[in-house]
C-alpha cells in the first residue's frame, strides 16, 4: 500500500470495522491491540501502546517507557476469516526512535542496509508445517483426525480428504490476501500439514508468517482443535520444521543472482554469490541454530533417528548438496537455497536476519561450501560424516546459545541495543530457558529413575 489516504479508502472499501495493530516479540508470539477504524487518524500518527515489558521478551522492563507500535502500510491486509478486521505490522519505537530489540525492526534495518550498500534485496519463501492437535482429558495430546494413525501418512490422499474442509478454508483465505496458494498436503507426521505461498522480499514474507500462525491457530479453535507449529509434538512423529527458500537479487533491476551460468563450478545450477552464501551459512551453522531452532523443544526434532510415523527431514549437520533432503542446504532448482535447519518456533524476522548475516559473510569472504553432498546423512556413519569434515548441529538450546554468544558475524548480524549486541540479549534469555526446563522433574524421569537404584 502507499500512504495513509490509500489505506483509509482501502479500509472503507473492504468494509473493515476494526485494526490490529501488531508486533512480536523474541519468541514470535503476536502481540495486538484492536482499534477501531474511528481511531485510525491516531494510530497512524501516533502508534498503539504497549508496556512492553509485559508482551514477552522485548528488552523491557517496567521502568521503561511505553513501546509505541507505528504501523506499516505496505503489510495492511484483511482478514478473510473475520472480514470486519484487518491488521498492520508495527515497528516498535520508543521515546521517538526504533527499537533495537523488536524483530521487525531488526529485520528492517538489515534489509535496509542491504539495499543500501550492496543494492541487494533478500526474497525469501517458507514452508509451514504444523500439527492439528486435541487434548485428552488427562491434558495429553493426541491427533485430531482419530483416523489418521498409518504408518506413513505422508501425501495420503485419504487423510487428505478428510481434512478437505479445514485446508480448502485456509487455501481460500491465503488467495484472498493475494499470497497466491499453490499447494496443500498431508505431510510425514500423523496430523501434521503444510500449506505453500509465493515467495517475496523477506519483510512481506515474515508479515505473512505471523498472520498464518494467527489464522491457522484461530481455524483449529473454531473447529474445536488446537493447531501446533511446536518443533516436536510427539515423540515418536515428525516434527514441525520452517524451511526457508532464499535468494538474492538486485535492488535496482529485480535481477536474480543466485541462477548460474556456464561457469558453475559445482554443477547445481547455482552463481559463485550462491555457493559463497551457502559456504558462509555452513560456516556459522551452530550459532544461526540457536535463532533458526530456538526453544529445547527444537532440539528433540534433530537427530539421525527416524521416527515410527513418517520420515525426519530435520537436518543434524551442516551440509549442502543438490536435491537431497537430509542436509541443512539443499537445491531444490537452480535458483535459490532452501534452509532446513529451522523449526516451527523460529521468529522469522529473526531467522530471515541471521541467515542472511551468515551468507553475506560468505560472499565477502567467498567461502567454499565444499563439494554437494549426495550420501544419506542419516545413515551415514558417524566417523565417515567426520573424515568428510562436516560438522554437527548443536545437540542442546545451550549449546546453540553459546555457539550464538561467540559468533561475531551474528552479532553484527542482528544489531546492537544501548546494552550491547542484541545477539547477547537473546543468548541469555535461551540459556535461561534452557535451565528452567532442565531443573524441572519431568513423568519421564520418575518413571525410568523412581526405583532404578
Amino acid at each position: 500500500m502507499g500512504d495513509y489516504e490509500d489505506i483509509r479508502a482501502r479500509i472503507e472499501a473492504d468494509g473493515v470495522e476494526y485494526i490490529y495493530a501488531m508486533f512480536v516479540e523474541m519468541h514470535g508470539k503476536p502481540c495486538a491491540k484492536l482499534v477501531p477504524v474511528e481511531a485510525l487518524d491516531d494510530l497512524m500518527s501516533d502508534g498503539a501502546g504497549f508496556a512492553g515489558f509485559a508482551a514477552g521478551p522485548i528488552g523491557q522492563d517496567p521502568s521503561h517507557p511505553d513501546i509505541l507500535a507505528i504501523p506499516d502500510p505496505a503489510s495492511y491486509t484483511q482478514f478473510p476469516w473475520q472480514p470486519n478486521v484487518a491488521a498492520m505490522q508495527c515497528d516498535p519505537t520508543v521515546d521517538g526512535a526504533l527499537w533495537p530489540y523488536a524483530p521487525r525492526v531488526i529485520l528492517r534495518q538489515a534489509l535496509e542496509r542491504l539495499e543500501a550498500d550492496r543494492n541487494l534485496v533478500l526474497k525469501t519463501g517458507v514452508e509451514a508445517e504444523y500439527s492439528l492437535v486435541v487434548r485428552n482429558e488427562d491434558g495429553s495430546l493426541a491427533v485430531a483426525d482419530e483416523r489418521d494413525v498409518d504408518a506413513l501418512p505422508c501425501y495420503d490422499a485419504r487423510a487428505l480428504t478428510r481434512m478437505l474442509p479445514h485446508l480448502t478454508e485456509v487455501s481460500k483465505n491465503l488467495n484472498a490476501m493475494g499470497w497466491g496458494n499453490y499447494a496443500n498436503d498431508h505431510e510425514d507426521a500423523n496430523g501434521q500439514f503444510e500449506q505453500n505461498w509465493r515467495y517475496a522480499d523477506a519483510l512481506t514474507t515474515a508479515d505473512r508468517l505471523i498472520v498464518f500462525r494467527l489464522m491457522i491457530h484461530t481455524m483449529a479453535q473454531r473447529d474445536g482443535r488446537y493447531a501446533t507449529f511446536m518443533p516436536k509434538p510427539f515423540t515418536d512423529k515428525t516434527g514441525n520444521g520452517l524451511h526457508a527458500h532464499l535468494s538474492l537479487w538486485t535492488a535496482d533491476t529485480d535481477e536474480p543472482l543466485f541462477i548460474g551460468g556456464d561457469d558453475d563450478s559445482k554443477g547445481l545450477g547455482l552463481s559463485e554469490m550462491a555457493y559463497h552464501f551457502a559456504g558462509g551459512l555452513i560456516d556459522h551453522a551452530p550459532g544461526l541454530a540457536a535463532v533458526a531452532c530456538p526453544i529445547v523443544n527444537s532440539y528433540k526434532r534433530m537427530g539421525v533417528g527416524a521416527p515410527t510415523s513418517g520420515a525426519t527431514w530435520a537436518p543434524a549437520y551442516a551440509a549442502f548438496g543438490g536435491n537431497n533432503r537430509t542436509q541443512m542446504i539443499r537445491v531444490p532448482e537452480a535458483d535459490r537455497l532452501e534452509i532446513r535447519v529451522g523449526d516451527g518456533a523460529a521468529n522469522p524476522y529473526l531467522m530471515f536476519a541471521a541467515m542472511l548475516a551468515c551468507g553475506l559473510d560468505g560472499v565477502d569472504n567467498a567461502t567454499d561450501p565444499g563439494e554437494p553432498n549426495t550420501a544419506n546423512l542419516y545413515t551415514l556413519p558417524a566417523d565417515e560424516v567426520a573424515r568428510r569434515g562436516i560438522v554437527a548441529l548443536p545437540r542442546t538450546l545451550v549449546h546453540a546459545a553459546e555457539a550464538l554468544e561467540a559468533n561475531d558475524v551474528l552479532g553484527a548480524g542482528l544489531g546492537m541495543t544501548p546494552d550491547g549486541p542484541y545477539r547477547d540479549y537473546f543468548a541469555e534469555v535461551k540459556r535461561d530457558e534452557f535451565f528452567a526446563h532442565h531443573h524441572e522433574v519431568t513423568a519421564g524421569e520418575v518413571q525410568h529413575y523412581l526405583t532404578m537404584f
